[in-house]
């Protein structure tokens, strides 16, 4: 996949922005839906895995659907406030990922690992240990398309392939 690494990079600004990505999926009767899950880690090109514990409605979609489309947004408001004075973003401000959900399975101990490093600042509070502390059940998701999200001139710099930043 093309700019796996741009990608991964904007992956963990949204993250750090705003805790969370926007997963939509497609219920049984054909209606969008859309989940905010914090856990998805991006690993070799074209894949991800997050912690399935609290998605309710996701796999009940997959089983007539699994196609899913994947938002991240660097919602960081430095980054925005000097793109806005700059007149440009010198990356990418957000991105698509359309993929395909795989099998619920267990974690192995090197995601949950890296879970783990991802939640440790707040390791210590109460929130943790209710919500994070034993995260196990995992589903991988295979990516079979990125989409830039073009915002105008704003964003004709921030893809290092000028070809993406037109999919929008």
């Amino acid at each position: 996949m093309e700019n796996w690494p741009e990608i991964r990079r904007l992956f963990g600004a949204s993250f750090r922005s705003s805790f969370h990505y926007a997963v939509a999926s497609i219920t049984e009767d054909g209606q969008p839906h859309v989940t905010p899950i914090g856990s998805l880690i991006l690993g070799r090109p074209g894949f991800g895995v997050y912690f399935e514990e609290f998605t309710h409605r996701l796999p009940k979609n997959y089983r007539t659907n699994q196609r899913v489309c994947v938002l991240a947004v660097n919602s960081g408001g430095w980054f925005w406030i000097r793109s806005l004075i700059k007149g440009g973003f010198s990356s990418p401000p957000a991105v698509r990922l359309h993929g395909i959900a795989g099998k619920r399975r267990v974690a192995t101990e090197g995601e949950i690992g890296l879970w783990q490093k991802r939640v440790r600042p707040v390791g210590f509070t109460k929130g943790h240990k209710m919500m994070w502390a034993h995260m196990k059940m995992v589903r991988e998701i295979e990516f079979t398309r990125i989409e830039a999200v073009h915002m105008g001139d704003m964003t004709r710099d921030a893809w290092a392939d000028p070809m993406n930043a037109r999919d929008a």
